[in-house]
């Protein structure tokens, strides 16, 4: 069955969906011998499809993969001397894509794929799906409330990256917010709680895209049930940007 070329090419495992439109925008995609075009179709089945004179493999078997990552772990599919990598700590031979990155000095959960194509719309922010996470501060925080009317009002963090805004946020006790997000901008959690006079001492990801870490030991990684791959696949079949309301 011919579907749109850059899904194809997405569901081969060799990039995204997104880098694939680039890649045929590029003039670097050819079906059957012949140079793609945007709004081209291919039956990834059938049809022979290259990216710069490669050929690409049929579609492979998805895999779903959430992790508990540890500190101190990098989020990259590139390995430097001297570093935890998150993938020393899967052992798959498949290319998998890393959905909702955490730096080194935060944890929890991760999601990993070769499904180019959800990566795209679960990882890019115009689709605004949420992230939640626990976050813990360093000094006693005298007025929850305070703090909480703030971040939700959003926050200029500066560096050119404009107002951060939290979607929700629930004080705890013993210094512990959870929060839930929509976006992604860099250090974004310690950068909005810096501007309120709170240090982060400890930030992790408890949810990500309606799924979340359970009973994941840290450092440890599961493959999706088949209920949770069916919950991402509803959550991304029909996404479309969604507006955000602009307060008047």
């Amino acid at each position: 069955m011919k579907i749109i070329l850059q899904k194809a090419i997405a569901m081969s495992g060799y990039c995204s969906r997104r880098k694939a439109d680039e890649s045929i925008r590029a003039e670097q995609v050819r079906v059957n011998g012949e140079l793609a075009t945007i709004g081209d179709q291919a039956d990834p089945e059938k049809d022979n499809i290259s990216v710069k004179g490669k050929s690409l493999p049929g579609p492979e078997k998805k895999i779903y993969i959430k992790l508990n990552k540890p500190l101190e772990y990098t989020c990259t599919n590139k390995s430097f001397k001297g570093e935890k990598n998150i993938f020393d700590l899967i052992d798959i031979p498949e290319r998998l894509f890393t959905v909702g990155r955490l730096d080194k000095d935060s944890h929890g959960l991760i999601l990993l794929t070769n499904d180019g194509d959800l990566t795209q719309r679960l990882a890019h922010p115009r689709f605004q799906h949420e992230k939640m996470y626990e976050v813990k501060v360093r000094e006693e925080v005298k007025n929850p409330q305070a703090v909480m009317n703030k971040l939700m009002k959003g926050i200029d963090i500066g560096e050119g990256d404009g107002t951060a805004r939290i979607k929700s946020i629930k004080y705890l006790q013993d210094r512990v917010f959870i929060i839930t997000l929509t976006e992604g901008k860099k250090r974004q959690i310690r950068r909005m709680f810096d501007w309120v006079g709170l240090r982060v001492i400890d930030l992790q990801r408890i949810g990500l895209a309606g799924l979340g870490i359970g009973i994941l030991k840290e450092g440890t990684w599961s493959y999706l049930s088949r209920e949770e791959i069916e919950k991402l696949k509803r959550l991304t079949e029909d996404d479309k940007p969604r507006s955000r309301t602009v307060k008047k």
